[in-house]
């Protein structure tokens, strides 16, 4: 079982930036993709962006132009650059394995991002 790590959330205003990590307790490398969730309060978690392990990526709408997931197989990490955030970008950020049959790690302690003036 692969334990999760997020941090780099925090308060920012309407137009900042953040940088989220998601360090990996065990090696990722053969896990063919890793995704950034958010989960805002009183709805579903949802799946904001994938990276196969060929660094194909992909983004949920709301956030393309503005997202970036990338993965360092070096480190075990995964990494979110959030830009231009809204304060709908306001939620806790997970990381976790994306697969078809869906399945997925324990869930670590997420990061809160919250977009506000």
């Amino acid at each position: 079982q692969v334990q999760l790590v997020e941090s780099g959330g925090g308060l920012v205003q309407p137009g900042g930036s953040l940088r989220l990590s998601c360090a990996a307790s065990g090696n990722i490398s053969t896990i063919y993709a890793m995704g950034w969730y958010r989960q805002a309060p009183g709805k579903q978690r949802e799946l904001v962006a994938v990276i196969t392990n060929d660094g194909t990526t992909n983004y949920r709408d709301s956030v393309k132009g503005r997202f970036t997931i990338s993965r360092d197989g070096t480190k075990n990490t995964v990494y979110l650059q959030m830009n231009n955030l809204t304060p709908e970008d306001t939620a806790v950020y997970y990381c976790n394995r994306v697969s078809s049959g869906g399945q997925l790690w324990s869930w670590g302690q997420g990061t809160q991002v919250t977009v506000s003036l």
